[in-house]
């Protein structure tokens, strides 16, 4: 396929309905449970923050709930096409902002809902089926340029390349770990149970996941396997939706997948729905009322498709956007130790649910004038959430200890030292030591780029 051959928009105005309803969806969960229920986003309360971008800090009430309910608003007008240009740079901003107030509630979904809302802006699919067309038929095109269209599926095949990659392990392939332990905790479960709670289940589902995500984007290329491999797409996603809380991320990947098929596949499918239901063919009648008489962008059918922009920028954007999503994956390789231990590289490399992970422990606080020593326990600072990921993330163990370091500071304590004692397990192992207890982490800063010795390797 030449990257801008014409192919058809009906798969991409598709993709922008459920992309508007999912992020609609998501904004909806993040605001009444993160924020209204658990109070993640208040000024006064310590967030965990992405690296670099320690400048994001969460507005007062009622401005935090008015920016959910503005970017809930924008992601439905995305959805039927209103304003899309505008509300397509306004969700990217805001949705962005939201993502990086607190790592602690980082989801793959949430990385990869940023990078698909950063390249809705530039691509057209607005141009048809959508409000924007009913109020200015000029917009309104049939065809758009190849690039604009598969670069989404793309995207999504590396989602899933190296999701599989991550799962080629032997605690996964070789001993279902920790698929055995999810899946046995949702042994009570009425009819199906008791098959969860069987070894050869998590198995079966370890390897056939891996497997799946290893060829999905390759089959689903091919007209003899796709509606195979779609089949089961279906099934994995909508088993992990039963057993997991992972929010759209199944459901944006099934909606991903069907852009593998057909540019027309919708057409094809409205056709289908017409002949066994009224209502489409009333929905259609009223589309083509509304647009009786009204003349078609040319471009539709010239040489110049949207989006026309250079074709030298295009190329050249490409190369770098997609040398970029497969090579970031692949920085852990550059620390030494297992990257589900050390966490480095761990984020935005697609490795999802590879792990069971348990760390306690707490922090001591030196007065080096004095040598006052304080006991800190974190329960009387951090969320449930919170809580739950400090001890088994190293950067975040670094940057609450920092955290703790100003926080002397601020109450009128001078120099002080800040000393963690972590221990933590990986996949059911014995926990040991995590963080070494003798380094004062007051002194030490977060180099993205070194691996951090303050770190104590696993044991065999």
């Amino acid at each position: 396929m030449k990257l801008f051959s014409p192919v058809d928009i009906a798969s991409l105005a598709f993709f922008r309905v459920v992309f508007g309803i999912l992020g609609f969806a998501d904004l909806l969960g993040v605001w009444a449970y993160y924020h209204l229920s658990e109070g993640y986003f208040q000024p006064d309360k310590f967030q965990f923050k992405y690296m670099g971008f320690e400048w994001a800090r969460p507005l007062p009430e009622p401005f935090m709930s008015i920016v959910f309910l503005g970017l809930m608003v924008v992601a439905l007008l995305i959805a039927v096409g209103r304003w899309y240009r505008v509300c397509t740079v306004i969700f990217f901003f805001g949705f962005s902002y939201v993502f990086l107030l607190e790592k602690a509630i980082y989801l793959n979904h949430g990385y990869l809902f940023v990078w698909l809302s950063f390249l809705m802006i530039f691509l057209p699919a607005h141009r048809n089926f959508s409000w924007d067309v009913l109020r200015n038929p000029a917009l309104r095109s049939d065809k758009i340029q190849a690039w604009s269209l598969y670069l989404l599926p793309l995207l999504m095949g590396i989602v899933y390349v190296y999701g599989a990659i991550a799962k080629m392990n032997a605690d996964w392939l070789l001993e279902a770990n920790p698929l055995h332990k999810w899946l046995s905790d949702r042994g009570n479960m009425p009819l199906v149970g008791w098959l969860w709670k069987q070894k050869e289940t998590a198995y079966v589902m370890a390897w056939s996941g891996m497997l799946l995500d290893l060829t999905a984007p390759f089959l689903l290329l091919l007209r003899k396997t796709r509606l195979w491999v779609l089949g089961f797409v279906l099934f994995f996603h909508l088993t992990n939706t039963l057993l997991f809380q992972i929010g759209i991320f199944p459901w944006l990947s099934i909606a991903l997948s069907l852009l593998y098929f057909p540019p027309d596949w919708p057409k094809q499918v409205w056709a289908f729905a017409k002949k066994k239901m009224k209502w489409p063919q009333w929905v259609e009648d009223w589309w083509e009322g509304k647009n009786a008489g009204r003349v078609q962008n040319p471009a539709s059918v010239g040489p110049d498709l949207p989006p026309n922009y250079s074709k030298n920028i295009v190329k050249t954007v490409l190369v770098v956007l997609i040398a970029f999503h497969l090579l970031l994956p692949l920085r852990h390789w550059c620390f030494p130790g297992d990257v589900a231990w050390t966490e480095e590289g761990h984020r935005f490399s697609w490795r999802m649910m590879l792990r069971s992970k348990r760390g306690y422990g707490h922090f001591v606080v030196k007065d080096l004038k004095t040598g006052e020593e304080t006991k800190v326990k974190v329960t009387d600072y951090l969320t449930d959430r919170q809580r739950e990921k400090i001890f088994s993330h190293p950067d975040m163990v670094l940057q609450f200890a920092h955290y703790l370091r100003d926080l002397w500071h601020r109450r009128g304590v001078g120099e002080v030292a800040v000393f963690a004692h972590v221990r933590a397990s990986l996949n059911s192992r014995k926990s040991q030591p995590y963080i070494d207890s003798d380094v004062d982490l007051a002194k030490v800063e977060w180099e993205p780029f070194k691996a951090a010795s303050w770190i104590i390797p696993m044991e065999k």
